[in-house]
């Protein structure tokens, strides 16, 4: 296993438009849900989690103005990177997503460096897979480190739910939270960043992944003739947990991209008993969309900007945690981190 340590971050939400503002707000609970001048189903107002930037931007333009803040607050939170020599990989929504914007993977990496007025490495990519593209940038981000030779690596994410045809088409598969539907997500929009390097001898703690794991599930949240095992999700909880060595009962607390539906929490509690194999007493569940909504690409790289805050200010559950992720399409992911000090050889 070659771990990968997290040391600098970046995030755009409803809540905050720095790293420190939105964590804050998430680790007080503290949510920007609002109406929105879209209607649903029943005549009511949809409520929403979206992110007040100082124009009222919408679309393509607003993705970039988030995903250019967030980057550069993880570049400003790092110094010594070198954009020039770090790779960029940046996750933005699947390409099956109802109402996804056209041409979106074309130019949004060179359209975020005119942004920012910088060149990143030409490894940069952008990976279309929705919320389980940041557990996918983390597996490139450690060839790129470990076999490619380069010092620093960014993941980033970036996102929205808040366009007319993807809130009709995820209202009409009864996927929304709306006056008719309690059992759906709160559409949001965000962007988030944090830049990753090999662990380095020091006395100073260090939050590292040290276990990746993927899965894909048949039974997807839209499957109808297939019942729920949570297989996919229990795969890739067994294949994080070989490579870091580790049983889950020594992971302290849960950190998810769940928003609210209630197919997700049954997923994550049948993986979680065919996995754990030691009673806790506790092993709570952390998810970020109940404060900043469904941010889709952007979730990962939130979670993980999340876990640094808790773990360099010390309210988190512990030093180890089990993050999992997933998509619409199946596809399941699992990183499990460590908040520890690294010595010499």
């Amino acid at each position: 296993m070659t771990a990968l340590c997290i040391i600098g971050s970046g995030m755009v939400s409803a809540v905050g438009l720095t790293a420190p503002a939105s964590c804050a707000a998430i680790r007080c609970a503290i949510d920007n849900f609002q109406e929105t001048r879209f209607i649903d189903q029943g005549g009511e107002w949809l409520i929403a989690a979206s992110v007040p930037l100082e124009q009222p931007w919408r679309g393509r333009i607003k993705l970039l103005k988030m995903a250019a803040r967030a980057i550069a607050e993880a570049l400003q939170s790092t110094p010594g990177v070198d954009p020039e020599k770090t790779p960029l990989l940046l996750g933005v929504a699947e390409a099956e997503r109802p109402g996804r914007l056209d041409g979106l993977d074309r130019r949004l990496l060179q359209d975020i460096e005119a942004e920012l007025g910088l060149r990143f490495h030409p490894d940069s990519t952008v990976i279309a897979r929705g919320r389980v593209s940041a557990a996918v940038a983390l597996l490139n981000a450690r060839t790129l480190i470990y076999q490619g030779g380069h010092r620093h690596v960014l993941v980033a994410g970036v996102d929205s739910f808040l366009c007319g045809p993807t809130l009709a088409a995820f209202e009409e598969r009864e996927r929304l939270l709306t006056s008719e539907n309690s059992n759906g997500f709160i559409p949001g929009e965000g962007a988030a960043a944090v830049v990753l390097a090999a662990p380095v001898a020091s006395a100073t703690p260090q939050l590292a992944c040290i276990g990746l794991g993927f899965g894909v599930e048949k039974a997807t949240v839209e499957a109808e003739d297939i019942p729920l095992r949570a297989e996919g999700l229990t795969r890739a909880v067994r294949a994080a947990l070989g490579e870091a060595g580790c049983g889950l009962e020594q992971m302290d607390y849960r950190l998810t991209d769940i928003s609210g539906e209630q197919y997700y929490f049954k997923e994550a509690s049948l993986a979680l008993s065919r996995t754990l194999r030691v009673r806790k007493e506790f092993f709570h569940l952390w998810h970020p969309a109940d404060c900043i909504g469904e941010v889709g690409a952007a979730i990962g790289p939130a979670m993980l900007a999340v876990a640094l805050a808790a773990s360099r200010k010390g309210y988190g559950e512990g030093p180890n945690i089990f993050c999992h992720l997933g998509n619409d399409a199946g596809e399941r992911a699992v990183a499990l981190l460590s908040y520890q000090t690294v010595r010499a050889a």
